[in-house]
């Protein structure tokens, strides 16, 4: 039982349950990434994971070895925290050996390690600096090396790259990509909200709602092949237009769902669905249409390039071939 093994995994705090029962498996050399809504229990998991949270109930394995009352210092386990969490009067070196000191490694033990994690993440200039000579994507880079440092089984990641700004966000998704492609034997498990990092990090995603998992798989999996109304309109960015009623029935089922991507525009009138455009994005290499079609939400419409259409204009759409989901009464999918 190699690996990270969840069975029947539970958390309470006192009467309020927050993780219901969790069943999971995490390969060597996976990277999986934890994804939900705010609360849906994702760090607290990962945290159970870490032993910084008790478990309530069910059994916990990490390399075949029950870890339900170990420590997290036994665990080989490494924590990067979305807060960076270095000591800011130490040096770059020094907050990266910081626990292989503790642990006493020798000296020529610890040069090599940190010497190593700081050509893997470009940090060999720096290692002289005090963290407050460092940008924010630097500072998040020698968090990540102190934990590459201790050489563990497996690498926790809450939201690290929540702090930073797009560019930086960028730089450092690739830098963790190229990490765990030169680590291929640890194993990777991240927190995060951002579908982006999601989908371009993830061997495997774990949807959670509600302390559940709702659905496991690979990036595409989700994308194409959602197995619960929840994760159709969850994965995805823009989300998936979620269409009921007389919509619906009109497909032989409860609710249908087309994504912006698989919407094409047919003039005024030659479409499935006729609205108004009520506002435009036009980002440059796409552009984003948000139609009045008489629903709560409008309907959004994914064009390549820069829309011809502005408020105010009727536009009709219809989905490519293929490309709708069905979904019956129970959030479950309709067989066509």
């Amino acid at each position: 039982m190699s690996g990270v093994v969840l069975k029947n995994i539970r958390k309470s705090y006192g009467a309020v349950h927050v993780i219901h029962g969790v069943d999971l498996e995490v390969q060597k050399g996976e990277f999986v990434v934890f994804v939900g809504p705010s609360g849906c229990g994702k760090s607290t998991l990962l945290r159970m994971i870490a032993g910084l949270e008790e478990i309530t109930g069910g059994e916990m394995y990490i390399d075949g070895e029950q870890v339900n009352d170990i420590p997290p210092s036994r665990r080989g386990i490494a924590m990067v925290f979305q807060s960076y969490a270095l000591y800011p009067h130490m040096t770059v070196y020094d907050n990266m050996a910081f626990g292989m000191r503790i642990a006493k490694a020798s000296a020529e033990e610890i040069e090599k390690r940190v010497k190593a994690a700081a050509d893997i993440l470009q940090l060999t200039p720096y290692l002289d600096r005090l963290p407050k000579a460092l940008s924010g994507g630097q500072r998040q880079r020698v968090a990540i090396g102190r934990a590459i440092v201790r050489n563990p089984k497996v690498f926790l990641f809450d939201e690290p790259l929540s702090n930073l700004d797009a560019a930086l966000r960028v730089a450092t998704r690739i830098e963790i990509a190229k990490l765990h492609e030169s680590m291929s034997d640890a194993i990777m498990i991240y927190v995060t909200h951002d579908q982006v990092e999601a989908m371009t990090l993830a061997d495997r995603i774990v949807v959670l709602s509600a302390g559940r998992i709702e659905q496991v798989g690979s990036p595409l999996e989700l994308y194409e092949n959602p197995q619960s109304l929840f994760v159709a309109g969850f994965i995805g960015s823009p989300k998936m237009n979620l269409l009921h009623g007389a919509r619906a029935a009109s497909f032989n089922c409860s609710t249908v769902g087309i994504r912006p991507e698989h919407l094409e525009i047919a003039g005024h009138t030659g479409g499935q669905w006729t609205g108004t455009v009520i506002h435009t994005e036009k980002l440059g290499a796409d552009s984003f249409l948000y139609l009045d079609i008489g629903d709560d939400e409008p309907m959004t419409v994914r064009e390549n390039g820069t829309t011809k259409y502005n408020t105010g204009d009727t536009v009709s759409v219809k989905a490519l071939d293929g490309k709708v989901h069905r979904f019956g009464a129970d959030g479950k999918p309709v067989k066509v």
